[in-house]
This record gives structure tokens, sequence and C-alpha cells, in this order.
């Protein structure tokens, strides 16, 4: 099992997260995202909109998912 917060995944909070594979702990941070979504909350919406910038460049945002799968697994 291994633990990342929020943070860690580009979100805005150290809420830590759980899992064993990369796939869940991202749908753990998307799930959580979707509910910090529906709250409104100012810190998440901000993390998110710069989410959605990378993902206007399919290249940067496949390394930013790479880089991000690497700690998951360094961990």
């Amino acid at each position: 099992m291994k633990k990342m917060t929020c943070k860690q995944l580009g979100g805005a909070c150290d809420l830590e997260f759980q899992a064993n594979t990369f796939e869940e702990i991202a749908q753990l941070s998307k799930e959580h995202g979707m509910k910090m979504f529906q709250q409104k909350d100012v810190p998440h919406l901000k993390a998110m909109e710069e989410m959605q910038k990378r993902m206007t460049n399919p290249e940067a945002m496949n390394a930013w998912f790479q880089e991000k799968r690497k700690q998951f697994e360094s961990l």
C-alpha cells in the first residue's frame, strides 16, 4: 500500500490517499477533486484550472502524468 497526498497529485490539500496501484490512487484523487468541485473549494478550483491548462498540451500532460506515476512507483 502506497500513500500520496492531494498536493502530490496536483491538488490543493494534504488529504492522503492510499492505494496499491497508480491507477487506483489517481481515481481516488479524481473522486476527491469532484467532491471539492461540488463544494466550490477555491484552492482546489485553482488547482483544477492549472490541470486544465496542462491538458491543452497532450505532450506536457503525458509528461506530468508519467512523472506522478514515477513518484508513486518510487514509494
